[in-house]
This record gives structure tokens, sequence and C-alpha cells, in this order.
């Protein structure tokens, strides 16, 4: 049987078109009741093979600086960042989509979902839109999901495990010592990292520099960043893996303020796969928290990330 035929024939039908939330799905046992997804969802590995509802209007492909252009100029010009393979949903005839309406730029958007599904003549699917800012939205978005999915218990019991694993990190952090800690999530132009990430830093042991809990992340200067001079620097790109984000930062180590920043000078620079992890607001926010105690506290935490969730700068890249 097709992708297609077996879609159609399944009484719970699911279009996932967001990452974190096609992850939420597998994580409760439903990853079979996908028959759609995002053009970025791509985990677990079997959701690869459903078809793809959405698209970018913009070439994902350049710098961090091009790509950033990019998608200003879409947004400057009243225009979505992304669009929705109407056509596709019709034959799919889903009985759910999850979307989100937390940022414009991360995925398609809310109002641009509701449009399409407003077209749909073969199916009247219940929009479930993802608006988290914090861990605590994000446990909220697994049971509200849970619920319209009729797995309340299996979400309560997701919750509880990750809410143990969490808890289970507090606990080991709360009497070490905190270094400060800039993360990255944009580097052309600088970025911090905000919403969930000054939690995560917090419970894995550290101090944020910059972010503020349940805010957009912020632009961030070099001037800013030097005057604060974080004992740890840590890139973690929305949408790059470990390979992209180190590319993307060796131009910043040709930068005079790169030289003088303090966690350059002590090889407390690392980056991370920040398309796995962090920018993803589902379960695997509890190993993103895991990767940060992983770097701050290696003396207490090994979690067995390193390599394929972050890695630390080599002294001769940082000194590139």
């Amino acid at each position: 049987m097709s992708p297609l035929a077996a879609a159609i024939s399944s009484p719970l039908r699911i279009v996932s078109l967001i990452p974190s939330a096609t992850e939420i799905v597998a994580a409760l046992g439903l990853a079979d009741s996908l028959v759609g997804r995002s053009h970025e969802c791509d985990y677990p590995l079997a959701v690869q093979q459903l078809p793809i509802c959405t698209a970018p209007k913009f070439n994902p492909a350049g710098s961090s600086a091009q790509i950033n252009d990019r998608v200003t100029d879409l947004l400057q010009s009243a225009l979505s960042v992304y669009e929705v393979k109407t056509e596709l949903l019709e034959q799919l005839q889903p009985t759910h989509i999850l979307t989100q309406a937390q940022c414009d730029v991360c995925a398609v958007n809310l109002a641009d979902v509701e449009q399409a599904v407003a077209t749909l003549t073969h199916s009247h699917p219940q929009v479930i839109s993802l608006q988290p800012d914090t861990l605590g939205d994000v446990w909220g978005d697994i049971q509200r999901v849970a619920e319209a999915l009729q797995v309340s218990d299996r979400g309560q019991q997701l919750l509880a495990n990750l809410q143990g694993r969490v808890q289970a990190c507090q606990e080991k952090s709360q009497t070490l010592v905190k270094p400060t800690v800039a993360c990255i999530e944009w580097t052309d132009p600088l970025m911090a990292a905000a919403n969930w990430i000054p939690e995560l830093v917090t419970l894995a042991g550290g101090t944020a520099l910059f972010g503020s809990v349940g805010q957009h992340s912020p632009w961030l200067s070099w001037d800013a960043l030097s005057s604060a001079n974080p004992d740890v620097l840590i890139f973690m790109p929305c949408g790059f893996d470990l390979s992209r984000t180190k590319q993307e930062v060796l131009p910043l180590t040709d930068r005079q303020e790169w030289a003088d920043l303090r966690s350059v000078q002590t090889g407390q620079v690392y980056f991370t796969d920040g398309n796995q992890y962090f920018n993803r607001p589902g379960p695997r926010l509890v190993d993103s928290l895991e990767i940060l105690a992983e770097i701050l506290h290696p003396e207490v935490f090994r979690f067995g990330y390193e390599e394929t969730g972050w890695e630390q700068l080599s002294i001769a890249v940082q000194m590139y």
C-alpha cells in the first residue's frame, strides 16, 4: 500500500507542520498515525518517508547573513516565509493538523494553515497550534496534544519521565559553581538565545547572560558580548547541524573581539546541533538540558552526547 493510500485509510490521520510537534506525536506512540510532515521534520527517521506538506519561499543555502537578508525581505514585504501545499492536504484528508504561532521565521504559521484548511472540501481537520515560550509551556503543549489525540494517559507518562530527568539535573547542579554563559542562536548578525534557553542554562548549573525567559531571542552586539565577557560561549544556531554551525563560527574567529573573550582564551567555546536540539520545543529539550550540563560540568554529568550533539572548539580553531 502506498503512503498516500495508507494515510487515507487510517482513522487518525495527523499532519505535523513543525518538527517539535512531530517529535511530540512520536513520543506519544502515535508515529504510525502521522500521514504528512513539514519539509523540516526529520526525526524520528521514519517520518522522512512521509509526504512533505510545506516548502520555504526562500533559498535556504548560503551564509547566515544571506539567509537573514532573504527572510527579512520576505517579512518586510508582508509575505509568508513558507507555503502550505494545499492540494496535498486535500489528498491526505487529515483529522488533525499541528502547527505553531510562536515564530514566523521558524516554520509555517497558524494564519497560513488556517487559510489552507479553509479551502479543503474532503476533510475538516482540527488545527492544534503550539506557542511555547517557556519550558512550562512545552509541558502544557505535550499534554494538550495528548488530550486532543485522545492519549491523555500517555501524555502524563511522558511528562513524568521528562520532568524526572530535568529534576535529576537540577538537583545535581544546585551546589556547583555556576559559570556565566552566552548562548548564541544566530551568528550573522549575532542573536542571543532566549525563550526556554535561559531556563535550561540555569537548570544545568550556569548563569545565562543574555535573553529573558519567555521572551523572543534578542539581537546582540559584539560590544555587549565583549563587555559581558562570558566564561562559556555556546553556539546553537537555529536550523544548523554540528558541521554547519562550525562552518558559520569560523569566520567569527577573525574578529579582534574574538581573541579578547575569556571563553576563547580558556578554551570554553562550544558548538552544538541547534537543529536537532535547543530550537525544537518538544521532548528533546530535555536532551538539550543534558547537553548543557555535560558542557558546563563534565566532572559531574556524562550523558554521551559529545560528538553527536555538541563539540568543543579546538584551540587551533579558536586561534584561526
